[in-house]
Parts: structure tokens; C-alpha cells; sequence
């Protein structure tokens, strides 16, 4: 085994060894090419700047690039080129190839290489050349893109050198986007141009626009016909993307609104109760979800990608508990008188907010976002995040779940016959007491977990459920009071409606006119979009 180990240890020092070697061959190969910068006029150190250029060797770039500005120099004792840097008296020297320090040397001992404006374009050239044909993909992408919003037509010639040796498809394709945009920019042929304002309209984003209408404003003739054209096809293309995007964003304030009014129609529907502590059960879900990142930062980091997971089941525990509390304690004392009901749990509310506040303070606390629902992805001209795409899924999950509890379980049974007929179900035995204290729970628990999807998009203050609460009550209002399919519909619509809204009339005002619409609604169909059947309903 020690044999095998040692011709293992030898192989590796091997291939460092020869790895080592070739870097070094590369630039003992590069060095001569370098120095000969130094010799000669500026026909002479163009010439030069065209040989490194011709090597394709990106190590040369910060060579060139010190040309440029004025810091390559010559160290008149052994002609070798450094990059140089003042200080004081003395100058600091760096291998320009390897970035290595090489000592220092006094002002008499260097001389600066000069250049003139010609040398600066050429050297430009060559700098664009390089990273566009560098062997990293990522870079050649990042140097295409950087050519496409400067749009410089004096990259078109290390462009269309770059698009020859391309075989890489979406580095390809922003190559040929940037020298679009570059041409568009230049003197070329009106042919030219007009190849450029079709490849800029196939790529059909706000950044082409903007190109076109420029193109558009500053050309004549076919070209300007041409921009026109794609300028038109494009606005059409981004107000389809724009309503598709209004719709997502509508789909996700509605899962929110889900949520949060989900268990609110639950006790609502069922007991009749109007809970306006209900928005405190969805903060309590939310400050469940921060103590438990706390306690994970400080004991497990590990695990806080799986915060939210642990959080769910604490939440609705700790929600359900004291909903249960709540309606032992307070509620039932009331039934029948939905005015003391209203005020006792609006007291309750301003009780738990004050109790929130002397316990973490009345400041906003930070709640993370796990690895998984941070970052966004785009489909087409449309971007989607990905904590609002979980939450949305997250919702319809809860609300499929909560279906399945009331038609498949006792409970739901239970459940369901009190909704329709509160007498005859406590003459056939079921215990209507405890049904409200459960549905109660269950209704605040429901809250408590929507806190905790609502953690990851909102600030977690005391003040948090007061947002949802006035929007949850419109959702069980419009989709029908105790119907969980209407509570759907109507979420999904308020929300989709919102968003469309807010562009013209804004945040404030659309909020309003949905409520107005409501208002308007209801009086034509008191019951709401999905209206409950039974004695005790219809009644």
C-alpha cells in the first residue's frame, strides 16, 4: 500500500509539475512579444498590439490594457516591459503577464511607452477581440453584452471575427444582438441596417425597443419604415406579455388573500362570528416563523433552508390553541349578538398586537427566505419570482387540503351539518359546543400558517394581520359567506382585478373602487357569488 501511495503522491507532483511547465512555456512564448512593445515608433507598437492580438491569448489583456491608460514601461536596464505604478520617487513594478510584483525602480531607470489616440482604437479592438474569443463562455457573454449597450460600431470587426469561431448558440445569438445594435449605430450600407432592425424586432424586448425607436428617429427611407414596423410589432408583443404578467401578479396577491381569508370563512360561515382578531392569528403564524429562524441561526444553521417546514406545524398549533382559547373564553358567552362579538374580538386583537409588542417590540423583525424560494426566473417578457410561485402552490395545497377535512373526515361531517342546520344537529347527538371551539381552531390555525407564507413577502410587525383583514372579509363577502369554492373564485378575482387596476387609478383608489364594487354586488346578490344551501341557511 505505502508503494502504491508514493507512485500516487509521485504522479500528482508529475502532472503539477507539467501543468506548471506549460503555463510557463505560454509565457516565456508571450514575454518577447511584450517587450517588443517598448522598440520602435507607433507604427511599430501597433504592429505589436496586432501580434499579442493574434495569439488569442487572454493573459495579454492586462498588458494591453495598461498600454492604454498610460502605465506600461520600460526598464532601460534589460528592456523587459512592466506595469508600473508612482509612488513617491520610485515606480512599483508588475509582471504584466503574471501579475507578479517585481520590485521597484527609480524615474530614471524606466521610461513610459507612449500612445497616441490611433493606438487607443487599436488597442480597443484588440481588448474587444480578446474577451470575445476567451475560452470562458461566460465571458465571451458578458463582453457581447457590454458591446450591445454601448453599441460601438468599432467592435464590429472583432464581433463578426468572434461570430466565425462561435460555437456556443446563446453566445451566438447576443453576438449577433450586439452587433445589431452596433450596425444600427454605424455607417454601413442601408441593407446592413435593415438586417440589423430585423434581428433587433426577433428579439423582440424592451431593451430592442428602445434601439428601434433611437433607429427610428434617426434614419429615413426604408430603414425608418422598417424600425417603425418592428417598433409596432414589438409594443404589441410586450402589452400581450404586460397582461400576462398583470394576471400573475393578480394570481399572487389572490393566493395571499386566499390565505389569509380561508380560515375566515371557515368561522364565519360556521358560526357566523365576525372575528376581527382574526388578522392577529395570521402575525402570530408570521412571529412563529421568526423565533424558529432564530433559533435555527443560533443553534442549527444548517437546517434553516427547512424553517418553514418545521414553522407550518408550530404555527397552526400555536394559532389553533389560541383561537380555541378565544372562543372558550369569549365567543361563546356571545353567539346571537354579532355587535358584542365584533367588539370583544376588535379588543382582543388590540390586545395580542400590544402583547406582540412588548414582548419582540414594535419594530419590523427580518424573517429570511430559504435558498429555494429566493431568485426569479423569466418566461418570455414575463418575470416570476420564486417565493410568490411556492406561495401560490402553497395556497392551492392548504385549500385542497381543507376541502379533503371537510368532505372526507367525521369532523368535516360534523362541520358541514352545523353550517346547515344548527338545531337539528345538536338533536341528533353532535356536540355544536365543541364543533365551534374546533372549527374555531381550525379556522385560526389555517391563519397561522398563511402567517408564515406571508413572512416571506411582507414585513413581520404587530401591524401585520391589519393589512389582510378588511381584504379577507371582502373575499368572504364576495364569494359567499362559509363556501370555500367561492372564497377561491373571489380571492382569485379581487386580486387579478386589483392589479389591473392599480396602473391607472393606483394602489389606493383601486382598493376603493373594488370596494364599491363589492358594495354594488352585494346588493344584487346578498349571498354572494357561491351562496350556502340548507334550512338553517335559507332561513
Amino acid at each position: 500500500m505505502s508503494f502504491l501511495k508514493s507512485i500516487l503522491v509521485l504522479l500528482c507532483l508529475a502532472v503539477l509539475s507539467n501543468t506548471s511547465a506549460s503555463a510557463q512555456d505560454g509565457n516565456d512564448a508571450l514575454r518577447p512579444l511584450v517587450n517588443e512593445l517598448a522598440n520602435g515608433k507607433f507604427d511599430e507598437t501597433q504592429r505589436q498590439v496586432e501580434a499579442l492580438k493574434a495569439t488569442g491569448d487572454p493573459t495579454v489583456a492586462p498588458t494591453l490594457e495598461a498600454l492604454s491608460a498610460g502605465d506600461l514601461y520600460v526598464r532601460k536596464s534589460d528592456g523587459m516591459v512592466f506595469i508600473a505604478q508612482r509612488e513617491g520617487k520610485s515606480y512599483n513594478l508588475t509582471d504584466p503577464l503574471t501579475g507578479e510584483e517585481a520590485g521597484t525602480a527609480g524615474r530614471r531607470e524606466v521610461k513610459k511607452i507612449k500612445v497616441n489616440n490611433r493606438l487607443r482604437r487599436v488597442i480597443r479592438s484588440a481588448l474587444g477581440s480578446l474577451t470575445l474569443q476567451a475560452p470562458d463562455p461566460e465571458v465571451r457573454l458578458t463582453a457581447a453584452e457590454a458591446i450591445f449597450k454601448a453599441q460601438d460600431p468599432e467592435k464590429l470587426e472583432a464581433l463578426d471575427e468572434a461570430l466565425a469561431a462561435e460555437t456556443d448558440d446563446q453566445v451566438r445569438t447576443v453576438m449577433e444582438q450586439a452587433r445589431a445594435a452596433a450596425v444600427l449605430n454605424s455607417d454601413l450600407d442601408e441593407s446592413d441596417k435593415l438586417e440589423a432592425v430585423q434581428t433587433l424586432s426577433d428579439m423582440g424586448n424592451r431593451d430592442a425597443l428602445s434601439l428601434l425607436i433611437a433607429a427610428q428617429s434617426a434614419s429615413t427611407g426604408a430603414v425608418q419604415e422598417a424600425a417603425a414596423s418592428a417598433v409596432a410589432k414589438i409594443e404589441k408583443s410586450i402589452a400581450t406579455w404586460d397582461a400576462a404578467q398583470n394576471i400573475w401578479y393578480g394570481l399572487s396577491l389572490g393566493s395571499v388573500l386566499l390565505l389569509a381569508a380561508i380560515g375566515l370563512a371557515i368561522t364565519f360561515g360556521v358560526m357566523g362570528v365576525i372575528n376581527m382578531a382574526h388578522g392577529e392569528m395570521v402575525m402570530i403564524g408570521a412571529y412563529v416563523t421568526f423565533v424558529v429562524q432564530e433559533l435555527i441561526r443560533t443553534s442549527a444553521p444548517g437546517l434553516f433552508d427547512y424553517s418553514l417546514f418545521i414553522a407550518l406545524p408550530l404555527a397552526f398549533a400555536t394559532s389553533g390553541l389560541i383561537g380555541i382559547g378565544i372562543e372558550r373564553g369569549v365567543i361563546r358567552w356571545l353567539y346571537g349578538r354579532p355587535l358584542e362579538t365584533l367588539l370583544a374580538t376588535w379588543g382582543i386583537s388590540l390586545i395580542l398586537q400590544q402583547a406582540v409588542r412588548s414582548i419582540f417590540g414594535p419594530t419590523n423583525r427580518e424573517v429570511g427566505n430559504p435558498d429555494w424560494m429566493s431568485g426569479a426566473f423569466e418566461i418570455g417578457q414575463m418575470t416570476v419570482t420564486y417565493n410568490r410561485m411556492w406561495i401560490i402552490l402553497f395556497a392551492l395545497l392548504v385549500f385542497a387540503g381543507l376541502i379533503l377535512v371537510l368532505k372526507k373526515t367525521p369532523f368535516g361531517l360534523y362541520t358541514r351539518a352545523v353550517t346547515q342546520n344548527r338545531r337539528m344537529a345538536a338533536s341528533m347527538g353532535i356536540r355544536t359546543p365543541w364543533v365551534d371551539a374546533l372549527t374555531f381552531g381550525l379556522g385560526s390555525g389555517i391563519a397561522g400558517i398563511a402567517g408564515v407564507a406571508l413572512s416571506q413577502i411582507d414585513n413581520v410587525s404587530p401591524n401585520l394581520g391589519q393589512g389582510y383583514i378588511i381584504d379577507s372579509f371582502m373575499v368572504v363577502v364576495f364569494g359567499g359567506v362559509g363556501n370555500l369554492w367561492g372564497t377561491l373564485v373571489g380571492a382569485m378575482t379581487l386580486g387579478v382585478v386589483n392589479k389591473f387596476l392599480e396602473p391607472y387609478a393606483g394602489a389606493v383608489l383601486a382598493k376603493i373602487l373594488v370596494l364599491v364594487f363589492i358594495i354594488l354586488f352585494i346588493q344584487k346578490r346578498p349571498r354572494g357569488l357561491f351562496a350556502l344551501k340548507g334550512r338553517a341557511v335559507e332561513a
